[in-house]
């Protein structure tokens, strides 16, 4: 089940590096790859970070983070418990490590072993009802049974109820602040709770990070990152767990969706779902027998570090010139710019990670670009 190759181990001198990378500004995690790919190594990029964003057109220097601060960091949370991994590590969940904008290091705390049993996310609404709670313990339950682990957001509603029932089998709660900001506040408990008793959690955030709105997707694309498949409970229009369940779809993982009463306005979202081509769950064995071939597959951690390919190309001003004129606030695929800038991709490439270094890029679902 699940088999990976997570065995390396980083130094602390390596993890102090990434982890400055990461928490620099305008880096996330496919901005990480991209210079990990460019540089070499993270203490090369760190270097290199003031000169990409002066060529991507940044007005100041963009804020790096200091030795200082990520030794106290890594310090603050291995008191916490929580051990802040790379992909490549045990302890790393193995599904979400295959992920392009996998978190390059990921803060976890609990049992590792649980970290890498294959996983099912329950996702579903807050303002949940009595039979939707009731389905969600009772499927988490008997997923937890059969071996899987249940992963989900630690909300009110579905996914306190299906962290509840699984406490015991083994359940993985994804936080969109820090480890030490617990959202909400009187779940914190229940994470104590599930960590005791051999589950755990995960965060791609600092410690001290408050959650905000912007987050949860965040969040979202973790816990079905994780996951062999989503299993949406009971979401209303625009509800998140139908966020959650479309960043699964992205990331080929197997949708599953509960049907509801037509009149119950928290069952629209998952009716949707199921109209979408969501595969139709009324108990745990849909869901099993959906996914075992899935788990029979080997699973390979993708090759992230450099390959001795040449570094990127400094681009000419023209080509730069051209690139940056193809790109508006209305998103576009990265392969319809190099395509229609008729250069290299990597040529294009090293212009959208100038861009985005300089702060004027954002970065989209299903390869899509924009300039802020």
């Amino acid at each position: 089940m699940d088999a990976i190759n997570n065995t390396k181990s980083l130094t602390d001198a390596d993890r102090i590096a990434r982890l400055r990378l990461i928490r620099s500004e305008n880096v996330g995690p496919r901005t990480f790859r991209s210079l990990l790919r460019h540089f070499g190594s993270a203490r090369k990029a760190l270097e290199g970070l003031p000169d990409l964003a002066r060529r991507g057109g940044a007005t100041r220097a963009g804020r790096i983070c200091s030795e200082d601060e990520a030794q106290a960091e890594l310090d603050a949370s291995r008191d916490l418990g929580v051990a802040l991994l790379a992909p490549e590590e045990p302890g790393y969940p193995p599904r979400l490590a295959t992920l392009d904008d996998a978190p390059p290091l990921l803060g976890v705390r609990g049992e590792v072993e649980t970290m890498m049993r294959p996983m099912i996310a329950i996702v579903g609404s807050r303002n949940a009802s009595a039979a939707g709670l009731k389905f969600a313990s009772a499927i988490a339950h008997d997923l937890g049974e059969a071996g899987f682990v249940v992963i989900s957001g630690l909300a009110r509603g579905i996914d306190q109820a299906a962290h509840r029932a699984s406490i015991a089998s083994g359940t993985v709660a994804v936080l969109a602040g820090g480890h030490d900001r617990i959202y909400p506040p009187e779940h914190d408990e229940l994470l104590a709770e599930l960590i005791a008793a051999g589950g755990g959690a995960i965060s791609e955030m600092p410690l001290g990070h408050v959650p905000r709105a912007r987050d949860f997707p965040r969040r979202n694309r973790l816990i079905s990152g994780a996951a062999l498949a989503v299993v949406v409970v009971e979401a209303a229009h625009r509800s998140g767990s139908l966020i959650t369940a479309r960043m699964a779809a992205e990331q080929g993982r197997e949708v599953f969706a509960v049907p509801g009463s037509p009149l119950d306005p928290r069952a629209a979202g998952t009716n949707d779902l199921i109209k979408q081509g969501a595969m139709l769950v009324t108990e745990a064995s849909d869901i099993i027998q959906a996914v075992q071939p899935i788990m029979e597959r080997p699973l390979r951690l993708p090759v992230r570090e450099p390959d001795g390919r040449p570094l990127l190309p400094d681009p000419e001003a023209d080509e730069r010139e051209r690139i940056v004129g193809l790109l508006g606030p209305t998103p576009v695929s990265i392969d319809d710019v190099i395509r229609l800038a008729g250069t290299s991709p990597a040529v294009v490439r090293t212009v959208l990670l100038e861009l985005e270094l300089a702060g004027r890029l954002e970065r989209h679902g299903g390869g899509l670009v924009s300039l802020t």
